[in-house]
């Protein structure tokens, strides 16, 4: 099976990886690239929970002031794996979808006990920050990376991709759907896609790209990509 893989290479290259000695036959081309940002200085003692919303977020903040024994929670496996690996040891983490992320939060950790530090991007799909403070939580954000998109794609990659479609595509945000919608119509590959099967993280990314034709689009969370393949 041909799949393309479209997330920024340290976020895919275990997938490639996996799917590769699988037997599938794997195309990489990234849709985003992801920029840090300086964020203002905080006083992290002041904080009891620290919640990330992505990988990314961990990666673009200066962990070394935190105790990493405070309550950490994520929004799936690889944020957690993320977490774990620079030492966070009371470690929570959802299955890969925000509204989860909220009640998991609701369930261990009680508003009373103190200041939630929400670590993330620029462009978030939920407002989590606002809903916890909806329930009575105090609740800080700060913004430490961005999104942009990748305008510029290889012709020859492109060439070859028109004569070996893939049967599957991964696309794992909104901003990525935006930006693969912007490449398939500069490239004219609209009409190529009727025999792909279209894997989004979400509603809000499918319906970027719901004017055009595939075979069936999916929804997912991060995680379950090696079992949606034998969905197909």
């Amino acid at each position: 099976m041909h799949i393309l893989l479209t997330r920024p290479l340290e976020d895919n290259h275990e997938m490639i990886l996996k799917f590769k000695l699988l037997g599938h036959e794997v195309s990489h081309m990234p849709l985003i690239s992801i920029e840090g940002i300086k964020y203002e200085d905080f006083n992290f003692y002041e904080f009891k929970g620290i919640i990330f919303t992505s990988s990314n977020a961990i990666k673009f903040l200066n962990t070394k002031p935190i105790d990493k024994k405070i309550n950490c929670f994520c929004v799936g496996s690889a944020t957690e794996s993320k977490a774990k690996s620079i030492g966070f040891q009371n470690v929570f983490a959802a299955d890969g979808n925000v509204n989860n992320l909220k009640e998991l939060i609701l369930q261990n950790f009680n508003s009373s006990e103190g200041k939630l530090l929400y670590v993330s991007g620029e462009i978030i799909s939920n407002d989590l920050d606002q809903i916890l403070i909806s329930e009575g939580y105090n609740v800080q954000r700060i913004i430490n990376y961005k999104v942009n998109p990748v305008e510029k794609f290889n012709d020859t990659f492109i060439e070859k991709l028109k004569f070996n479609m893939p049967e599957i595509v991964f696309v794992y945000s909104q901003n990525s759907a935006i930006s693969f919608l912007n490449l398939i119509k500069n490239y004219k590959l609209a009409n190529l896609w009727m025999d792909t099967n279209l894997m989004c993280i979400g509603e809000k990314t499918s319906a970027v790209l719901n004017e055009i034709k595939w075979k069936k689009i999916f929804l997912f969370n991060p995680g379950e990509e090696e079992f949606l393949l034998y969905k197909i």
